[in-house]
């Protein structure tokens, strides 16, 4: 790693409360400093190590080795239990699985699957070796797959054969295969058999439960030497590699390591639970279901809740019965989540009363009061706390929480949250400002990779010895934070950022398309949704159907960037003007732009969209 830039490193110490959760991680070295001066977000726990893996199974054993692990639960109904000495069997017959093909610390290993019981058991067989694992999302269409199995020097690759989601299956395996056609250095292809369906077979292929057959060891943590013991790795080894959005054409992915991750889980995961039953009730792509629906949870050595497809299938009361079921007393979902369970609710009078539930906590995206308020007296027969999350997948999740939730809570390590101008100035109450923290938060990334990885040095560089986070704040007269979105061209839609200026460069590189612009407007399901307008090149030809282009342009998007990216409405303007600037043509497109039905407008005039920023 190059020597950071003087402006970029950080002199100011963390609070002392860290050491309160250094105290709840086990190290095999014990640290010698909890934190020192350094590039980024300064180094932490320096010389210590340990193994993420047995910090999230191993140590429980004598105490919860009947205790579940996770409760998981298929769309279709199928269930799975298991208890820590399962998880611990599962995890240590992958570890020594893996080895016996040649992954070692450091390698690269890709997790193109949905949310099952095998995924968790992959990302601690990893943490166990020392391994590096990315999620790639299973909507992911085959062409950005691609582009990411290249980037991401893969060694091995998990899939699975199919992947029920909405009802449907999705074809994995296959989607696979053709991305792997495009380049990349796979060696082998693991394939969980989760649907049944017919699969191509190739060279490299191997069944999961082939794999993992021959090694079932059982009861307590193997000797070093054995190829299931895990590795003690240093608290900044890299333990998962994460995608951002595109930087300049180019994918960008953001590096955590064992201990800094694991403490800002630790900590987040100390501030949410209420009990011993957690339940993430989003998708494995959102670092917050990786982070803190696992990695805390059962570092806390609680039990977590799994739910591999949508919420409305089979039917619309699927969350209160997987909260009844399983006795959840704390989850965590988006507002866009909540806002589709609104929906869904006020047409389900049946819905039943769920008295184990004790905390909601939203996160990912802004959320209204109003929905604050719905979400307290919906699941339960009294109120419950309702708290609003905040964080970056650069700084591991979920950083700051508001909300009381009693004298019996945990806060959080304050991470120095405070907003200020262009010029770093603090701003007043009530005014719009960049969020910065001004102190260190040992969650913070350890290292960025990609060829526009340089982009992320932006975070220290801008105000130097703070953390400028890009997030637009008003601070409310209740000490609460309001997140407004970003100062930069990256917007969160469904908890997952998109780059509006690749959703852009996509439409302008359409042969229809002679200009674009996009920008995004309030969505009553996903909180967030681009918009969209083009004016046309000659190509299109001399009366076209204006319907027909705006899909073809639609689905350019979403094949290129995945469904979040996919702009929900597109107008066609007959030209861009110079007569406004940036800010005012995209607050008139967001206001003219309606998602798509029958009867909305498609083509505009430049003159409608200076008379629509006049509003």
């Amino acid at each position: 790693m190059p020597e950071p830039d003087p402006a970029a490193i950080w002199q100011i110490a963390p609070p002392s409360s860290w050491e309160e959760i250094a105290d709840l991680i086990s190290f095999d070295t014990p640290f010698a400093d909890l934190w020192l001066p350094g590039g980024r977000s300064g180094r932490w726990f320096v010389g210590g190590a340990l193994n993420l893996s047995t910090n999230c199974v191993d140590r429980h054993l004598a105490d919860r080795a009947d205790q579940a692990a996770i409760h998981w639960e298929g769309e279709p109904g199928d269930r799975r239990t298991l208890t820590y000495a399962q998880l611990h069997d599962e995890v240590l017959a992958l570890t020594a699985a893996l080895r016996g093909m040649g992954v070692d610390r450091g390698d690269r290993v890709g997790l193109h699957l949905g949310w099952l019981p095998e995924t968790v058991v992959i990302m601690l067989a990893c943490a166990r070796i020392g391994a590096i694992h990315t999620v790639l999302p299973a909507p992911l269409p085959v062409e950005p797959l691609g582009d990411r199995l290249e980037l991401l020097d893969l060694k091995v690759l998990f899939t699975q054969d199919g992947a029920w989601r909405r009802g449907t299956v999705l074809p994995l395996k296959s989607r696979a295969d053709d991305a792997l056609l495009a380049g990349g250095s796979v060696e082998h292809t693991i394939v969980v058999r989760r649907t049944g369906m017919d699969v191509a077979w190739f060279e490299g292929d191997r069944w999961y439960h082939d794999l993992v057959a021959p090694a079932r060891p059982g009861g307590v943590t193997p000797p070093v030497g054995d190829p299931s013991a895990p590795a003690s790795l240093p608290a900044d080894h890299p333990i998962a590699a994460i995608p951002l959005a595109h930087r300049g054409g180019q994918t960008v992915s953001i590096v955590h390591g064992t201990a800094t991750m694991l403490a800002g889980a630790t900590a987040v995961h100390r501030r949410l639970r209420t009990g011993g039953v957690f339940w993430c009730a989003a998708d494995i792509a959102w670092t917050v279901t990786q982070f803190h629906g696992i990695y805390g949870p059962l570092a806390y050595g609680d039990t977590v809740v799994m739910y591999e497809g949508t919420l409305d299938q089979p039917s619309q009361t699927r969350a209160w019965d997987i909260v009844a079921r399983y006795g959840v007393d704390s989850m965590v979902t988006t507002p866009s989540v909540a806002r589709t369970v609104r929906g869904w609710a006020r047409e389900l009078p049946e819905a039943s009363e769920l008295p184990s539930l004790r905390r909601v906590t939203t996160a990912g995206e802004p959320v209204e009061e109003e929905l604050r308020s719905w979400l307290g007296q919906a699941f339960a027969s009294r109120e419950i706390d309702v708290v609003d999350a905040w964080g970056q997948l650069e700084l591991g999740g979920i950083v700051q929480v508001d909300g009381s939730g009693g004298d019996d809570v945990a806060p959080v390590p304050d991470c120095g949250l405070d907003i200020v101008d262009a010029e770093g100035r603090p701003v007043a109450e009530g005014e719009a400002g960049e969020a910065i923290l001004r102190l260190p938060w040992a969650g913070t990334m350890v290292g960025v990779e990609g060829p526009q990885a340089g982009v992320a040095d932006m975070h220290w560089t801008r105000h130097p010895g703070s953390y400028a986070t890009g997030d637009l704040v008003v601070r409310r007269g209740d000490g609460r934070m309001d997140f407004l979105g970003r100062t930069d061209e990256v917007v969160s839609i469904s908890g997952q950022l998109v780059s509006l200026r690749e959703v852009r460069e996509v439409l302008a590189d359409h042969p229809f398309v002679e200009a674009a612009e996009v920008t995004s407007r309030k969505d009553p399901d996903l909180g967030r949704s681009l918009v969209a307008a083009v004016s046309l090149s000659s190509e299109v030809g001399p009366d076209p159907d204006l319907d027909g282009v705006a899909v073809e342009l639609m689905e350019t998007v979403r094949e290129v960037m995945g469904g979040l990216a996919r702009p929900r409405a597109v107008l066609v303007l007959d030209r861009f003007g110079a007569d406004l600037g940036q800010r005012e043509r995209l607050r008139a497109i967001a206001i003219l732009a309606t998602p798509d039905r029958a009867g909305a407008p498609r083509q505009v005039t430049w003159e409608q969209v200076v008379a629509a920023a006049g509003q």
